[in-house]
């Protein structure tokens, strides 16, 4: 829309400054505007107008709507709208009025001041929020006509808005001043006294503005000060994981290979000190590793990738996986089916909500029982509950476990294994997610949490293509590979480690594996006891793609192996006549 003038105002005496501030108050409220956006614009309108009616006597005012591309200044990219405020006088241009009506700048989206030989504009632009309304023309003539109606308020009214403790005394001066004109002879002083209190009162709402103007231009710069202080902090998580992950994976490859059958023989106590080595090393892996998530899910780097899910197949794997999850014989774990047919959303983002939950209450539950149910409710959202009869947790705490490293204390369980990251990383996931996650706990009596999460039931599941999972550490292989695949007719999901290739094979299990065995944070091996001993997953046929393949020489899940292949042998046509031997394409509909 081209620019349209609202209403154009001149201002010649103080009180017509109430008035165009009223003016500025009420139309920035008829745009949508909420309080607080309102009283900016009010405020920065009448501080100009004040400065610059001192130095040139008369002020026209200009108010305004129109596009960001109307300005010389313009800042605010592409909004369609913005109000704008333009201030005009004549006489010579004087920079101590610039410099005094300077101090609004923070509080508009849009400033500049123009000078020319015909005096001086302050020019104020402001975005309409994103809930505003477009006016039609006969909106804008309908404000333009209420605009004109409006009358000044007094000072006591204009106070009013900004100090309403002072309102019971304004309204009693006022009692005051109508007993006082029914007495004829205290009349005149009754009205000396009305002065000097507007006069007192204008002076006040001068000061109190002054104060608005310049609390607004600090919110505003603290706020930017905090932004600049997340987005710090998630850069300094991000880069210190990945310089700790690179020498804690070292460390555990090389208490790998001083422990392998092969190398040479260890003494009973170095075999226990590596192995105390190997568990310390594995639980700071797990603790950067979930740095990284935190980090990642901080910076916005997560986008949801919502397809079709089999909440049956994802609830079946979940079952295997977490059947590695250490926990005491007295406790039962229960996962069940849903029974709601497929659902779209983010097939990964739930499978690690749903597994950080019931690892977190397997951990807190030394005996009894840890269940997983879902329901769809009656307005289409997904219900999942986690509850287990664990240790419970304390009213005063269900807010503080979901900040970063927080641990609960509780007499019950007086050490807490973990890192205090689960619990958060879960309810950001859920937020990406759409959802909302909701705690009911007290001690001694277990926890349940309770994730909710739009999702649309889908229809009748059609054929699918053929799903590749690529798990390898070489970007350079993984892309080679995937190209070829693609080009004969599959779908390829890849994965550049053993801890990512799992979560994506959890949430949505392939028709097919293709592994390395040497990954950086995790042997190939760790990959195949996890498949192994996933009901969901232990069907799906694994090809081993390594330059190692002895490495499997002597490992017990072997067996979940389909073909072995050399990768410093074999060539791309080999890997695809594999594949398509193991498993052949299946166009999508």
């Amino acid at each position: 829309m081209s620019r349209v003038t609202v209403l154009s105002t001149t201002i010649a005496t103080e009180q017509d400054v109430f008035a165009v501030r009223r003016q500025a108050r009420q139309l920035a409220a008829a745009l949508g505007f909420e309080g607080q956006d309102q009283v900016r614009v009010a405020a920065a309108v009448s501080e100009v107008t004040r400065q610059m009616l001192v130095a040139y006597g008369s002020v026209t005012v200009d108010f305004q709507l129109g596009n960001p591309e109307d300005s010389p200044a313009s800042t605010v990219g592409t909004r369609p709208a913005l109000l704008w405020i333009t201030a005009r006088s004549g006489g010579a241009a004087d920079d101590t009025v610039v410099e005094a009506v300077r101090v609004t700048r923070g509080l508009m989206d849009e400033w500049d001041v123009m000078r020319d030989g015909a005096g001086m504009s302050v020019l104020l632009g402001r975005r309409l929020p994103d809930r505003a309304w477009l006016p039609t023309p006969d909106a804008i003539e309908t404000m333009r006509t209420e605009l004109r109606q409006l009358r000044p308020g007094t000072p006591l009214e204009e106070l009013a808005e900004h100090n309403r403790q002072l309102l019971a005394a304004l309204q009693d001066v006022q009692r005051q001043r109508d007993e006082l004109l029914l007495r004829g002879e205290e009349l005149a002083e009754t009205n000396k006294g009305v002065v000097a209190l507007y006069s007192e009162l204008s002076e006040e709402l001068e000061a109190t503005n002054r104060g608005v103007v310049a609390l607004y231009a600090e919110l505003d710069q603290r706020t930017t000060q905090l932004r600049e202080a997340s987005e710090a902090k998630s850069r300094f998580l991000a880069n210190v994981s990945h310089e700790l992950r690179a020498p804690v994976t070292s460390i555990v490859g090389l208490v790998r290979l001083l422990r392998d059958p092969y190398s040479d023989p260890l003494t009973e106590d170095q075999t226990h000190q590596l192995g105390l080595i190997d568990g310390s090393a594995n639980n700071l892996l797990t603790l950067i590793n979930e740095l990284l998530d935190l980090a990642k899910a901080e910076s916005g780097r997560l986008v949801p990738q919502r397809e079709e899910v089999d909440l049956g197949q994802l609830f079946g794997t979940l079952r295997g996986t977490l059947r590695a999850v250490p926990r005491s014989e007295d406790t039962e774990l229960s996962i069940v089916d849903p029974g709601t047919g497929p659902v779209h959303t983010d097939p990964v983002m739930l499978s690690q909500v749903l597994r950080n939950l019931l690892t977190n209450a397997i951990k807190f539950t030394p005996s009894g029982t840890v269940s997983l149910t879902g329901r769809l409710e009656d307005g289409g959202d997904l219900s999942l509950i986690v509850e287990d009869t664990g240790i419970g947790i304390p009213e005063d705490e269900h807010q503080r476990v979901f900040e970063e490293f927080h641990q609960v204390r509780n007499p019950l369980q007086a050490n807490s294994p973990g890192t205090g990251l689960g619990l958060p990383y879960a309810r950001r996931l859920v937020h990406l997610l759409g959802g909302s996650i909701a705690l009911d706990s007290e001690p001694g009596r277990g926890s349940t949490f309770t994730v909710r999460l739009p999702v649309d039931v889908a229809g009748e599941v059609g054929p699918r293509p053929t799903r590749v999972l690529v798990i390898d550490d070489d970007g350079g292989f993984r892309t080679a590979a995937a190209g070829v695949l693609r080009a004969g007719g599959y779908t390829v999901v890849e994965a550049p480690d053993a801890r990512t290739g799992l979560a994506a094979a959890e949430a949505h299990p392939p028709d097919l594996i293709l592994l390395d065995l040497r990954l950086a944070e995790q042997h190939g091996a760790a990959v195949l006891d996890v498949l192994a001993a996933s009901s969901g997953l232990v069907d799906v046929p694994v090809i081993v793609c390594s330059a190692y393949p002895e490495d499997l020489d002597d490992h017990t899940t072997a067996r979940h192996v389909t073909a072995v292949l050399d990768k410093s042998r074999s060539t791309l046509d080999d890997l695809c006549e594999v594949v398509r031997s193991t498993i052949p394409p299946v166009d999508a509909r």
